[in-house]
């Protein structure tokens, strides 16, 4: 697989680009926030904090997404291993938040910074007003010097709507403040091609596409009895960062210094696109469809050429019950997911409009119905591997 590591000159040349981020999202897991017993560790704090400190600058904006309340609660209530069911999970972090939050304050106190609590729930990025408040908080912490402690409010969030892993949100954080570089710092040191306890697992040193690496590279569980990470969601982590246009670097804990000034550490992973627009990524990767469109043969490979806007002409059914402006899956006749858009129509007013041209359209509903259901510019495939694939 030594195909995967690239060229000597971009792996260069994405380490410099991390070396010179200004703005900056650390995501550290659980496994390296506590102790084997489930207790939160002050030390490890205290060295991760230490860590960033070493290399931030004064024009340098950091964010953390941390995780760890759950693990860090359910220690002192009593609990040998992380809940199972919800109720008490929530408990646990009710718990924990509020002493992992003490740590970080008194470990970033003794460098000169201040810190302060977001706690996010996924229906907080469902509507685009609600990522815009976050988005403002966060822009306004980083404006006043803060790091900002990000982690997903598990005493409130529920298993039907939520993020799942810090990983995923610290790639939306990445995307919600325009970040520079994406840190996610674990307990091993980088991506293998093959779980490292594997005697043939080769690490990776550099990923210039994550898209094609994903479908090549055996990635092993999926987190610890501390966590709901693993190495399958810091792929997807890297995946979103890089569509978006942010380099990334997955490495241990304790090289969070080495990382951020872009040393030879941990899999650095270059990103594939030019950043987009606000719109576009947040309909792509923080929004949360409330039905789908149906489309037919014709109008899937249009909307997958990533020219053509979805129209009613092309369409032969409708799922849930959604507003105009939420945001929607566009499924092919298959019920394969191809697309993400924002609905121009009520789902209640759609079914008349099926299968008629603009112009029947004008003709016999009136002007207002004639435009597409999704327009190209609120439109975004899920990604180019999959498009290609569907397309093909």
């Amino acid at each position: 697989m030594s195909d995967l590591n690239g060229s000597a000159n971009e792996y260069e040349r994405i380490r410099r680009r991390i070396a010179s981020a200004k703005t900056v999202v650390v995501k550290i897991g659980s496994s390296s926030l506590t102790k084997p017993s489930g207790h939160i560790d002050a030390e490890k704090i205290e060295r991760f904090a230490a860590g960033v400190a070493a290399l931030a600058t004064p024009e340098m904006r950091i964010v953390v997404v941390s995780s760890g309340a759950i693990a860090a609660g359910f220690g002192p209530l009593g609990f040998s291993d992380r809940p199972k069911d919800v109720s008490t999970a929530q408990a646990a972090a009710s718990v924990g938040q509020g002493i992992i939050m003490s740590c970080y304050e008194k470990a970033f106190a003794k460098h000169g910074y201040k810190v302060g609590q977001i706690l996010i729930t996924a229906a907080d990025t469902v509507r685009p007003e609600q990522y815009r408040n976050v988005q403002r908080t966060l822009n306004r912490l980083l404006d006043l010097k803060t790091v900002p402690i990000v982690n997903e409010n598990d005493a409130l969030a529920s298993n039907e709507i939520r993020f799942g892993d810090n990983d995923r949100l610290s790639a939306l954080v990445a995307n919600i403040v325009r970040a520079d570089a994406l840190i996610l710092l674990t307990d091993v040191d980088g991506l293998y091609t093959a779980p490292p306890t594997e005697p043939q697992a080769k690490k990776i040193k550099f990923v210039p596409d994550v898209l094609k690496i994903i479908e090549k590279v055996n990635a092993g569980g999926t987190g610890t009895n501390r966590g709901t990470g693993g190495m399958i969601t810091k792929l997807e982590a890297a995946r979103v960062a890089a569509v978006s246009g942010i380099p990334a670097v997955l490495a241990r804990a304790e090289d969070i210094a080495p990382a951020l000034a872009g040393d030879a550490v941990g899999t650095f992973f270059a990103p594939i696109k030019s950043r987009g627009t606000f719109r576009r990524l947040w309909i792509g990767f923080a929004s949360y469809p409330y039905g789908a469109y149906v489309a037919d043969d014709g109008a899937a490979k249009a909307v997958l050429s990533g020219r053509a806007s979805l129209l009613s002409a092309g369409v032969s059914g409708v799922k849930g019950e959604f507003s105009a402006g939420d945001p929607v899956w566009i499924e092919d006749k298959n019920g394969n997911k191809i697309a993400k858009g924002l609905s121009g129509f009520d789902s209640e007013e759609v079914g008349r409009t099926l299968g008629l041209s603009t112009a029947a359209l004008r003709e016999k509903l009136g002007e207002e119905y004639a435009h597409p259901l999704v327009h190209r510019d609120n439109l975004v495939l899920l990604s180019k591997s999959a498009a290609d694939k569907q397309a093909a």
